[in-house]
C-alpha cells in the first residue's frame, strides 16, 4: 500500500514513517496541509493518514475539501483530542477512521491495512497464479506450499503483479506504487528488483518479461 503521512512534529513522523516501511508499507511524510494537497493531487494514495491539528489547520477542512470533490480515498485521522464531539465532526466530514494519540503503533497499521481492504476492489485474501499464492492479511507468499521469504519492496511488487492477474504491468506503474518520493530509485531499480524477486521464487520462471512495456505473473 501506498499511504501519505501528514505529521508536523518531526521526531514523530519521522519514526511513524521508518514503522511502516518497516511493515512494508510504501510512505510519503509532508508536514503541512498545503503539501498534503498538493502531494495528493499528482500522485495516488491507497490511504491518507492526516494528523488533525497542523501549523496550518485544520486537517478536516482538507478532507471535507477532498470528499466535496468526489476523492474517496481512505483517510484516518490521528488526533490528540479524545472528545467524542471532536471524532464525531471527523466522522461527518468524511474521515474513514479516527485514532487518538498515543496510539499503539500495531494498531495503526492494522486500521491502515483494513481501510486499504476495504477500498480495493473485490478480491480473494490470497492471490494465487498456478503453484504461487501471497496472503495479504498475514503478509505471507508460498511457493509449492512453501514459504518464500521476501523483503518488503519485493512483496509488494509481487502483489502489484499478482492483482494485475495476468494483465501486464508497466515499469512506471511499479514504481510509483513500489517506491516512494525520496528513494530517488534509477532507471532500471525495477529490473533489478525483478530479478531478485525471479532468484527467490525460483524455477520455473513465474514472470514473463514484455519487452518495452513491462511485466506479467503467469500461471
Amino acid at each position: 500500500m501506498k499511504v501519505l503521512l501528514l505529521e508536523d512534529d518531526v521526531e514523530l513522523g519521522a519514526a511513524v514513517v521508518d514503522g511502516l516501511r518497516d511493515e512494508g508499507f510504501v510512505v510519503d511524510h509532508v508536514g503541512t496541509l498545503r503539501d498534503a494537497d498538493l502531494q495528493r493531487s499528482v500522485t495516488h494514495y491507497d490511504c491518507l493518514v492526516l494528523d488533525r491539528m497542523v501549523l496550518d489547520g485544520d486537517a478536516v477542512a482538507l478532507v471535507d475539501a477532498l470528499r466535496r470533490a468526489g476523492d474517496t480515498t481512505p483517510t484516518l485521522l490521528l488526533t490528540a483530542r479524545d472528545r467524542v464531539s471532536d471524532r464525531v465532526a471527523g466522522f461527518e466530514h468524511g474521515a474513514d477512521d479516527y485514532l487518538v494519540k498515543p496510539f499503539a503503533f500495531a494498531e495503526l497499521t492494522a486500521r491502515i491495512r483494513a481501510l486499504g481492504r476495504r477500498a480495493a476492489d473485490p478480491a480473494p485474501p490470497v492471490l494465487r497464479a498456478g503453484d504461487l499464492e501471497l496472503d495479504t492479511a498475514r503478509h505471507e507468499v508460498r511457493r509449492r506450499g512453501l514459504p518464500v521469504s521476501l523483503t518488503a519492496k519485493e512483496f509488494t511488487v509481487l502483489e502489484v503483479l499478482l492483482t494485475a492477474a495476468g494483465r501486464v504491468v508497466g515499469r512506471t506503474e511499479l514504481l510509483e506504487r513500489g517506491w516512494d518520493e525520496m528513494s530517488a530509485p534509477g532507471s532500471n531499480v525495477v529490473d533489478v528488483l525483478v530479478g531478485q524477486l525471479r532468484r527467490r521464487l525460483g524455477s520455473p520462471d513465474p514472470i514473463e518479461t514484455v519487452r518495452g512495456v513491462g511485466y506479467r505473473v503467469t500461471g
